[in-house]
């Protein structure tokens, strides 16, 4: 390893600790005060940083509490999927998702204490729904380049594509959601990419089954 990336690497652990650090503050501020009742600038005096720094990671005091929403992994990682013919397309789904959930994502304390709060703010619970809708539309994609490849009649009908591009993406949402849901509501941690491995093999299991 060169010094220039013992220096990257100190700088992202610095980068995540400020980060994790805004958000501890705001979870303890609006447990104990209320959404309305805090503002960013207590925020960022109990986080120890300037109200620049807060905005520097966090456009609001509510994305704040809600933490990182999931992303979709490099292009590289979508270009292994979209060609892979070894696994299936759900098996490809539960690697790139498990991938999509970060360190962030890991952050079991984090995400129960937040999983409570959201459930008392309406406005919460849209904000986390819209992110989450993103993020289905960025996957939605991803899974509609690889069923052109296995299926190219399919591009002939940019309909039929989306729809089952859509569809399979539904599924593989529910299957993240019922990982999700274990995951959370333990009562204490484990890997969430673990989780989601479990979740997709049993619903690969399940659609492998024929009748049920």
């Amino acid at each position: 390893m060169t010094v220039a990336d013992q220096e990257l690497g100190l700088r992202e652990r610095k980068r995540r600790a400020t980060r994790r650090a805004i958000q501890v503050a705001v979870l303890d501020l609006v447990s104990e005060r209320g959404l309305e009742g805090v503002t960013v600038d207590e925020i960022s005096r109990v986080a120890d940083v300037s109200p620049r720094t807060f905005f520097n990671y966090f456009a609001s005091k509510e994305e704040a509490l809600l933490g990182d929403a999931p992303e979709l992994p490099s292009a590289d990682l979508i270009d292994e999927f979209v060609a892979d013919r070894d696994s299936s397309i759900l098996q490809g789904l539960s690697t790139l998702l498990s991938r999509s959930a970060d360190e962030a994502m890991n952050d079991f304390e984090m995400r129960q204490r937040a999983l409570g709060l959201v459930k008392q703010y309406p406005q919460l619970f849209a904000m986390r729904m819209a992110t989450m809708r993103k993020f289905e539309d960025g996957i939605a994609s991803v899974v509609a380049r690889r069923l052109a490849q296995t299926d190219p009649e399919l591009t002939a009908d940019g309909d039929r594509l989306g729809n089952r591009a859509r569809l399979i993406t539904l599924v593989a949402f529910a299957g993240m959601r019922h990982a999700w849901t274990l995951w959370v509501t333990e009562s204490s941690p484990t890997s969430l990419s673990d989780r989601l491995t479990e979740s997709f093999d049993e619903l690969d299991a399940i659609f492998s089954a024929g009748p049920v």
